[in-house]
């Protein structure tokens, strides 16, 4: 393949993978209950109406991003269960307060990424495909692309029903081009723990997120 190719596919990956990330991370807050691609389409328009007015976000400002994730995203997003499937069986293994320091660790790896995710954005806009689940079903996933500048990207979700969520759904997965978010993470955290061990993984975990924060990535 054409080097110049290679190197733009890597960073059409790259850019998709964060912005998939930032599309995850919002939802009006007293929507009402919705379907699932009602859903996604709130909170891709949202987030991104929001990050192309404010320039603090685009600027990467992490302490509004913190602020910003801890108070729209949590309740949209299934974090336990994504943070335990990423760690994959040997979260039944680790303590109560190992898989607290493993949720803490990968929240911080994520808001992280998220702010990443803010500085790509520009122009894009998201298309919802239609669904194809059953009106009872409660864990469907959400085809949609990303577009703008550029080949059109592949950015699916896996959402359940969630009684408790704002808007009735939360995320627990985010497909991007065929690679799944959670999957990608549970072959990095696997290896790390067959190697170190949960507590190897924490301290691995600690030292990227305090790597980032200096680089201010």
């Amino acid at each position: 393949m054409n080097p110049l190719k290679s190197r733009r596919i890597a960073c059409q990956w790259v850019g998709a993978f964060v912005l998939g990330s930032a599309l995850i991370f919002s939802v009006a807050a007293n929507a009402a209950e919705a379907t699932a691609d009602a859903f996604i389409k709130t909170v891709s328009s949202d987030i991104l109406d929001k990050i192309k007015a404010d320039k603090s976000i685009l600027s990467g400002d992490i302490t509004k991003i913190s602020v910003l994730v801890d108070q729209r995203v949590m309740p949209n997003v299934n974090f336990p269960r994504m943070t335990a499937s990423a760690i994959g069986p040997a979260w039944r293994q680790a303590t109560p307060e190992q898989q607290k320091r493993l949720q803490e660790e990968f929240k911080t790896l994520l808001v992280r990424t998220y702010a990443g995710a803010l500085s790509q954005v520009s122009d894009q806009t998201v298309v919802v495909k239609p669904l194809r689940a059953a009106p009872d079903d409660k864990e469907v996933v959400v085809k949609t692309e990303v577009r703008g500048k550029g080949d059109p990207i592949q950015l699916d979700y896996r959402v359940e029903k969630a009684d408790d969520a704002p808007a009735g759904w939360r995320v627990y997965n985010l497909n991007v081009m065929g690679i799944w978010l959670v999957d990608n993470y549970r072959s990095q955290f696997t290896q790390a723990i067959n190697a170190k061990g949960i507590d190897g993984l924490i301290a691995d975990l600690a030292e990227r997120n305090k790597t980032n924060a200096k680089s201010g990535k």
